[in-house]
């Protein structure tokens, strides 16, 4: 009995020399619509659905597959062979399929209405069912398996390989589905994360743990120009830079990442000042760092950077020249950001977290600061200076983890305070980074101030004001000491833990 493959895709790559190669082998071609028309145009031979069903296409194409003609010869094992036969239906051997794009559709601007039309319903199921039936058909669901296939012989297992790959391919696209049907419920009652292996990574945080990289929903495009791939720790720190100068896409900014954590934020007359002055706010600690740039990363900057142990420079651009110089460092990874950073924040709105007690799933932590929330609580009124100086240090407060207090003047990162047990620890430790060059800076805090000896540390200090969120029993004591010791404060109604 000849082979039949039914071919029907929304991707054509591939698919005509597939065929050719099917022809040869003795298939008869069953093909649909569009898929038909491209193979006829290139001189391959093909029976239509609608002469195999003996139904038209209907609805304007949504329903052309969905038929006993097509799905008997798929679903029906050896064992039940001479039932179709009994009823006029031939077997299928081989099923092509890929899907209408609707993860691409759901990063554009569709509405509702229009985003529902690029569901497919007859080629999943199609897949599904050749799927199943593994032990006598094959499924080819992607372009880069159509080689594989002319080669190898179909062997159980290979078949099974093949169905392992349509399901997987099945199951991520009914997940895309239900996420951007439920994406404006809040959380969903049930919610499905579909990840697909982009690469292996040498190892995880630790040599002795394994990783790899997956996609999932929008991801940010770019460019490795040099260096080695990125590892685990690398991807992690690229990340919370970019998180930061995000912040600050429309201005020169740069920021200087070590170990997830900010050691240096600046924003600048230009790229290099913006450079010279976030590397300044702790040099010791940008020796093996991550940097990040909202512009091109220019030949001056090139030269300071190429004289210091880096990880990774990621920008939008690289100067020809700083290029030349930075390619000189075989294993400096430089990262070209493709996306724009003032897209950048759209790429991600989850966060998700596995966990022995289950899996959290929250909202990733895009608040602004809300102009009816802002307030002046302190009698003395702070400069239009400091109050751009708090807001610059409040973003950068957002993102280390707390407890976190920046010092932060002249919006330069002065100190930094991270991730201790106590507030005044974490004060303390800023206030010791910035020495002698607070005197009239300004402190961002993540979380409010449990008690007034934060206050007193900032006013021994010279701190001119102070941004927190607001919100505890102490506030009026908080409040009251700053009154007292000539200190602005400003309260925001949003706390910015990290954890």
């Amino acid at each position: 009995m000849k082979k039949r493959a039914l071919i029907s895709v929304y991707d054509k790559t591939g698919v005509v020399e597939l065929a050719s190669s099917l022809i040869k082998k003795g298939y008869e071609i069953i093909s649909t619509g569009g898929t038909a028309k491209t193979l006829k145009e290139a001189g391959v031979g093909v029976v239509e659905v609608a002469d195999v069903t003996g139904f038209e296409e209907i609805l304007s194409g949504r329903v052309k597959t969905l038929h006993p003609n097509i799905f008997g010869g798929i679903l029906a094992t050896e064992a039940q062979i001479d039932e179709i036969l009994a009823k006029n239906i031939s077997p299928i051997d081989l099923v092509v399929v890929n899907l209408y794009p609707f993860e691409d559709a759901s990063k554009k601007d569709f509405i509702m209405q229009d985003l529902v039309e690029y569901i497919d319903i007859g080629g999943v199921s199609l897949l599904r069912a050749a799927a199943k039936n593994f032990e006598r058909v094959c499924v080819l669901c992607g372009s880069s398996q159509y080689e594989d296939f002319i080669k190898k012989e179909t062997t159980l297992e290979y078949r099974q390989n093949l169905a392992k790959e349509a399901f997987l391919l099945t199951s991520k696209y009914d997940s895309l589905i239900a996420n951007a049907l439920s994406a404006k419920e809040g959380m969903p009652e049930n919610m499905s994360v579909s990840l697909s292996k982009k690469s292996e990574l040498r190892y995880g945080e630790n040599p002795h743990q394994k990783a790899a990289l997956y996609k999932f929903g929008k991801e940010v495009e770019y460019d490795i120009l040099n260096g080695k791939e990125l590892s685990y720790n690398n991807i992690v720190d690229i990340c919370s830079a970019l998180d930061i100068v995000s912040e600050f896409y429309d201005v020169a900014a740069t920021a200087v990442i070590k170990h997830n954590n900010p050691c240096g934020v600046a924003l600048g007359d230009d790229m290099f000042d913006s450079y010279l002055k976030a590397f300044d706010c702790d040099p010791i600690s940008a020796f093996g760092g991550i940097i990040a740039f909202t512009q091109k990363v220019t030949l001056d900057i090139a030269k300071h950077a190429s004289s210091i142990f880096l990880e990774v420079l990621v920008a939008p651009d690289f100067d020809a020249a700083a290029l030349e110089v930075l390619k000189q460092k075989k294993n400096l990874r430089l990262i070209k950001i493709n996306t724009k950073l003032s897209d950048y924040k759209k790429l991600k709105n989850i966060d998700i977290k596995a966990l022995p007690f289950g899996v959290l799933v929250q909202d990733t932590d895009l608040k602004e600061l809300d102009k009816d929330t802002f307030k002046v609580v302190s009698k003395k009124k702070p400069t239009q200076e400091q109050v751009e100086d708090m807001i610059f240090a409040w973003k950068v407060a957002k993102y280390a983890k707390s407890n976190a207090i920046v010092v932060a003047k002249d919006k330069k990162t002065l100190g930094i305070g991270i991730g201790q047990t106590s507030r005044i620890a974490s004060m303390e430790i800023a206030l010791n980074q910035a020495c002698e060059d607070v005197k009239d800076a300004v402190i961002a805090s993540d979380g409010f101030f449990p008690a007034v000896d934060n206050i007193h540390a900032a006013a021994q200090n010279r701190i001119g004001a102070i941004i927190q969120p607001g919100g505890s029993i102490k506030d009026k004591d908080v409040i009251d000491a700053c009154d007292k010791l000539g200190i602005s404060m400003i309260t925001t109604s949003i706390r910015h833990f990290k954890h």
